[in-house]
């Protein structure tokens, strides 16, 4: 037996219309996918996001699903779980949720820091460090906006211009500034190869670059999703968080802390939507990874949820039929033992 009777099983008519359009190669006039475009609106991976949509279009958090969050964070959570299943920017909640997005947004093209909990859990930041300016307070609301379809709305585009104004010269997006000084990212995200690099900040705006029809391929999405494959971590147990964490399965927790984990499903996805090849052996290690976590019927488990171990599998079966043997991809990044906090050398 293969996945795809497995997939084609599964009771979620959002995932059977990915698996037939998306592995399938099924054309969106089909009428099974027409069929099951009806049945969305009754998926209960769908509705648990409608059913949280407030009167001004805005979002709230179910019960343990982030509701220390800001209405900003939880709204551009809620379009990229919709905009994964595809729904589109024509569906009404997901209009009116990029509606009331682009209403936060201010004049130079960013969104706010604190307010509304834009950024961190309650809406604050660290109070020994100052920041005035964080990649992620964009990134984040910008990235949902690009899954729900609009990343080519010129209000999106005043913010991708807003990120790639504060592009490290080296690549890469900074953990922060204070006045005009970078602040150096904590261990656990520092961005392999860059002095002030920020793997959380780096994540958010490559993913948000990866959704855009041709900011994906730009050299600032290459060179960031070069710096971040030098992280070279496969750690099992995080395989599939971000598929999982996107259809609101898991929680989206978090400010810096955000894309702790190292999920290398989400990396190959980054890796065939920015064009990075099989020719770049981090990528090849990244395949046979996770061809080594897969079970005896072509399924990858969640162990952690059990019910999302076919969207991941789906996910995962996506970018591995999308990554090229060949492209113009250079990597320019040198393969260095990466140490999140490296040993400081005896004095004596």
């Amino acid at each position: 037996m293969t996945w795809t009777p497995l997939l084609l099983a599964d009771p979620s008519p959002s995932l059977r219309l990915l698996v037939l359009r998306d592995l399938l190669g099924r054309p969106e006039n089909d009428p099974e996918i027409q069929e099951l475009r009806q049945l969305q609106e009754r998926d209960p991976f769908v509705t648990r996001f409608l059913d949280l949509q407030n009167e001004d279009g805005s979002f709230r958090g179910g019960e343990g699903g982030g509701s220390g969050l800001g209405t900003i964070r939880l709204t551009a959570q809620a379009l990229m779980g919709l905009g994964y299943f595809h729904l589109g920017p024509d569906h009404p909640a997901i209009r009116r949720g990029a509606e009331y997005l682009f209403a936060q947004q201010q004049p130079d093209g960013s969104f706010p820091l604190i307010s509304q909990g834009a950024l961190l859990d309650g809406g604050r930041l660290d109070e020994d460090v100052k920041y005035h300016m964080i990649p992620l307070q964009t990134a984040l609301p910008l990235l949902g906006l690009a899954w729900a379809g609009y990343a080519a709305d010129p209000r999106a585009e005043r913010a991708y211009e807003w990120l790639l104004a504060e592009e490290l010269p080296q690549g890469g997006w900074p953990s922060g500034r204070h006045q005009d000084q970078y602040v150096f990212a904590g261990g656990y995200r520092r961005l392999a190869n860059s002095q002030f690099g920020c793997r959380t900040n780096t994540t958010a705006t490559v993913s948000a670059l990866a959704q855009h029809p041709n900011r994906r391929t730009s050299p600032s999405a290459r060179r960031g999703l070069d710096l971040l494959l030098a992280h070279e971590h496969h750690p099992a147990q995080n395989l599939g968080f971000e598929v999982a964490r996107i259809i609101g399965a898991e929680p989206p927790r978090g400010g810096f802390t955000y894309f702790r984990r190292y999920d290398v499903a989400q990396f190959l996805d980054l890796s065939w939507r920015i064009g990075a090849d099989l020719e770049d052996p981090r990528v090849t290690e990244n395949v046979k990874f996770v061809r080594e976590l897969q079970g005896a019927y072509g399924i990858w488990e969640y162990e952690r949820l059990p019910e999302v171990s076919r969207w991941v599998s789906f996910d995962i079966l996506r970018s591995l039929s999308r990554l090229d043997q060949e492209t113009d991809w250079i990597s320019m990044a040198p393969r260095l033992p990466f140490q999140a906090y490296p040993k400081k050398p005896k004095r004596y």
